[in-house]
Formats: structure tokens, C-alpha cells, sequence
């Protein structure tokens, strides 16, 4: 059996490294990369938790359609499932490819890879739709036991009662009625708007 080839199908193997820590090394995933025949890598120091990822944003904007991501591991470029399906979603519409080499079964650029990561995209979303649904319901039953959702109110009903009895007084203005009920002026004069 021929030993495949370490070409892009049409454009070049672009390699994405990074680490989480400033005290971690680049240098084993660069050299990974370059022997898997990346032409150029991107690396970066960050944590994947961060939603700004320079380093990523810039791979994402150089690729062109044929070239193929390679990563040393998933973990490496994603956060989580729903953030490695955001990205080869992406790389899909520019008609780039990714390749893990830790995770065999993560090649876009392969018939099983595609169809597998279009199983996790259908189980991701069969969660999210879950999710949905149990919070949902939830909300449903906690309105039902007389929870309120949302911000408390900044004027009760004892506060403005306050409001007006303090604004009866001569002299009093809004500003300073608003100062001594510790709310805004704007969210007085709603409050006494609202409720004439």
C-alpha cells in the first residue's frame, strides 16, 4: 500500500498551533506541522477560552479555497464541540479542508470525515434543542409557582408613594427627590408617568 501523499488536494496545508500559557512551548507542534508539510503556521500563546484568538482570525481570512487547516490536535483549535463545528463551518464556505493529525476521523478533506463531522454537527444541534426545550419548560413551571424573570423594579410601589409625598413638599425638585430614593431622574419621572 503507497504511503499518502503530504499535499493539499488543490491549495497548501496551513498548520494552526497554540498553547494556553506563556510557560508552554510552540516548538513540538511547529515542528509536527512543518513534517506534515505545512507551507505556513499560525501560532499563538492563549488560552482556547478566549473568544479572540488573533492568530485564528488571521489563518481563517488567509486561507483559499483548496487549502486544508492541519492541527496537531483538535483541542488546539477549538474550544468545544459547537466552536470546532463554527469553525469547519467556516472553513466549508471558503472551501478549505481540516485535518487533525491526533484524530484520524477529523479529516474534511475524506468522505468519513465529512460525514462524521456532519453527525456531530446533528448531535450538537439535538442538544442545543434539548437545552432549549428543558429551559423552557422550566420557565414555564417556575412562572407558574409565581417566579418573576427579569430586573426588579427600581421604584416599588413604597417608593413611589415616597416620591410623591416628598414632591408635595414645597421647594422639592425632582433631582433631589430622585437623589434621596436612589434612583435616576429619568426612571422617576417614568415611574410617575406610568402610573397616573
Amino acid at each position: 500500500m503507497s504511503e499518502p501523499t503530504k499535499s493539499a488536494p488543490l491549495g497548501h496545508f496551513i498548520g494552526y498551533a497554540r498553547v494556553s500559557t506563556d510557560s508552554q512551548e510552540l516548538t513540538n507542534q511547529q515542528a509536527a506541522l512543518k513534517a506534515e508539510g505545512c507551507t505556513r503556521i499560525f501560532a499563538e500563546k492563549i488560552t482556547g477560552a478566549k473568544r479572540d484568538r488573533v492568530e485564528l482570525d488571521r489563518m481563517l481570512d488567509h486561507l483559499r479555497a483548496g487549502d486544508v487547516v492541519v492541527v496537531t490536535r483538535l483541542d488546539r483549535l477549538a474550544r468545544n464541540t459547537r466552536d470546532l463545528l463554527d469553525i469547519a463551518e467556516r472553513l466549508r464556505g471558503i472551501g478549505a479542508g481540516l485535518r487533525s493529525m491526533a484524530e484520524p476521523w477529523a479529516d474534511t478533506t475524506s468522505p468519513a470525515g465529512k460525514m462524521i463531522l456532519t453527525i456531530m454537527a446533528g448531535i450538537a444541534d439535538f442538544e442545543r434543542s434539548l437545552i432549549l426545550e428543558r429551559t423552557s419548560t422550566g420557565r414555564t413551571a417556575a412562572k407558574a409557582r409565581g417566579v418573576k424573570f427579569g430586573r426588579t423594579p427600581a421604584m416599588t410601589p413604597e417608593k413611589l408613594a415616597a416620591a410623591r409625598s416628598l414632591l408635595a413638599e414645597p421647594g422639592k425638585t425632582m433631582t433631589q427627590v430622585a437623589a434621596a430614593l436612589g434612583v435616576h431622574r429619568a426612571t422617576l419621572y417614568r415611574s410617575l408617568a406610568n402610573r397616573t
